[in-house]
């Protein structure tokens, strides 16, 4: 139990803060009121991602949490209180999930309670077991306070690391990520990720939020108050430094445009009524009707969302026909779409493509899949649980063979990005044959006016950071949208608009050393880290 006296310093030494007395005051805290705390907190510390964008708050959240976790008898109750803590930030941070299912609750009302549940309390699990690694390290060794800080910032980081590997992995909601929406200025600090990557700057992240936990920490108050508030300086310089090398970065990085213009299509077409047959040719007729609007200039491709046409392309001529009427002369029309096998009599195998076709009729560019979406585009464990995907369609779909880039005359060659695809760092493009710019896909309409689509846009918009090239995504109700290579939004739809928007694709820019080198650099920074709270261990450094 942490002892208020240890607020009160020696004769001469520091004074005790208001600080010290929360930092105790949380520690202190018993029961079910720790645990609720801890998952509150996890929640607010999803309100620092979009849409919500309060990108401050994770230097008060973690340190809050921290002083909670000061309060833990044991490596177990400290990996519980990780536990509680990632539970409240995943479910707050993916509710949208859950609705998903209100396209047909009728039919999946069951599965609310896992789809709200179920991902969170998985994710957690990683969190937890983390932590708790870091709380032994901290028992065995008795660390001292910013070499338990230096533990924390590299547990957390390995759970983010590891979760979005493990399993067909899902890197959704990255702390990193708190940098990719709408906050201020944020965009120089997303520049960081063209060097260390998603997964560095969120170990920055949380290494500087951290360290305003050593402002209240009750077993520093013999330290003067200037002293202590050294760690959190140098945690605000980091930042700071991060910043402002990525305002240089934007400055040498203006958007240059390339003449290339393209048309994208957001027919913001309901779930409900996407695979509908009554409403099929309804839903087909919005799309032509955008993609045939007047137009000033020469266009050199209409791109239409992911499954935007929801027949099988290579065996409905007709349909194909009038894809190929709205293609401008020498262009393209690049839709999502299905792609069956065989091309005659019944369906054995099915990918979710895109399909780019000439004004002739003829597909001249394919792209399947590769990497699917566990229950939305197969069961996995079929053999074990006896259930059918959730999305429409009575077969699995098929994986695509990988990444590829597409090179098609008269535009410059592009790698297709289907949904989910675009949340993988470091695994995004071909890499023996880098392309000029990315072509992201998307549907979204599942998550109707939820946090999922702008959470989607911001991981899409972080992949042209760390890869040096501009991405164009086309959602069926948004966000739709164009990034330039330094990952400014140079075009943007709002959610749910029957909307089209013609805009020039930007020129890629100079391979950056996070497409050279992927996530090395941010697995050398745990470790670098790691080894200083080990030094600081062993010599007894306060």
């Amino acid at each position: 139990m942490p002892d208020v006296s240890a607020c009160r310093a020696p004769p001469g030494a520091g004074t005790a803060t208001p600080l010290c007395r929360i930092a105790l005051d949380l520690a202190a805290l018993q029961g079910w009121r720790r645990y609720g705390v801890a998952f509150l907190l996890g929640a607010l510390l999803a309100a620092t991602l979009p849409p919500v964008d309060l990108t401050p708050l994770v230097f008060i959240v973690v340190p809050l949490y921290l002083w909670l976790d000061d309060g833990s008898a044991s490596a177990g109750a400290s990996g519980r209180l990780g536990y509680m803590f990632a539970l409240g930030h995943f479910v707050a941070g993916l509710y949208w999930i859950a609705a998903a299912l209100f396209v047909d609750i009728g039919k999946f009302w069951w599965a609310l309670p896992f789809a709200l549940l179920g991902m969170p309390l998985v994710l957690s699990a990683f969190v937890a077991v983390c932590l708790y690694v870091a709380a032994l390290v901290r028992e065995r060794f008795g660390l001292a306070p910013i070499a338990r800080v230096c533990a924390f910032a590299v547990a957390w980081s390995a759970a983010e690391w590891l979760r979005g590997h493990l399993f067909t992995g899902f890197p959704w909601n990255l702390t990193g990520y708190v940098w990719a929406g709408g906050f201020p200025g944020a965009v120089a600090m997303l520049e960081t990720t063209a060097w260390v990557g998603i997964y560095g700057l969120g170990f920055v992240t949380v290494l500087a939020a951290s360290l305003f936990s050593l402002l209240g920490a009750p077993a520093l108050t013999w330290l003067p108050p200037a002293r202590r508030t050294i760690p959190a300086l140098a945690g605000l310089l980091t930042i700071a430094l991060l910043a402002v090398a990525g305002a240089i970065r934007l400055h040498l990085m203006p958007t240059i445009e390339t003449g290339i213009r393209l048309r994208l299509i957001q027919p913001s077409i309901a779930q409900t009524a996407k695979w509908d047959p009554a409403q099929a040719e309804a839903n087909f007729r919005r799309l032509v009707e955008l993609s045939t609007a007047p137009l000033q200039g020469r266009l050199a491709a209409v791109i239409w969302p992911e499954a935007a046409a929801t027949f099988f392309v290579e065996r409905d001529a007709a349909h194909r026909a009038a894809i190929a009427a709205v293609a401008p002369a020498d262009g393209y029309a690049i839709t999502g779409a299905l792609h069956g096998l065989p091309l005659s009599g019944p369906l054995e195998q099915v990918w979710n493509s895109i399909e780019a076709i000439a004004p002739s009729g003829r597909i001249v560019g394919q792209y399947d899949k590769a990497h699917l979406v566990p229950f939305g585009e197969y069961m996995p464990l079929k053999d074990l649980l006896p259930l059918k995907k959730f999305t429409a369609g009575l077969i699995d779909l098929s994986a695509g063979p990988g990444l590829r880039t597409l090179a098609l005359p008269g535009l410059p060659p592009f790698g297709p990005l289907i949904c989910y695809e675009a949340i993988f760092p470091g695994a995004i493009v071909d890499p023996q044959e880098r392309p000029s710019w990315l072509l992201n896909l998307s549907n979204d309409a599942w998550y109707g006016r939820s946090s999922g689509p702008y959470q989607h846009f911001a991981m899409a918009r972080t992949r042209a950071v760390e890869q040096g090239l501009p991405l164009v995504r086309v959602a069926n109700n948004g966000i739709t949208g164009v990034v330039d290579a330094a990952g400014r939004v140079v075009a943007r739809t709002t959610l749910d608009a029957v909307t089209y928007a013609d805009v020039t694709l930007p020129a890629a820019a100079a391979a950056t050393p996070y497409s050279k080198v992927g996530d090395w650099p941010f697995l050398a920074m745990l470790l670098l880290c790691a080894g200083g709270a080990a030094v600081c261990a062993r010599t007894g450094h306060r």
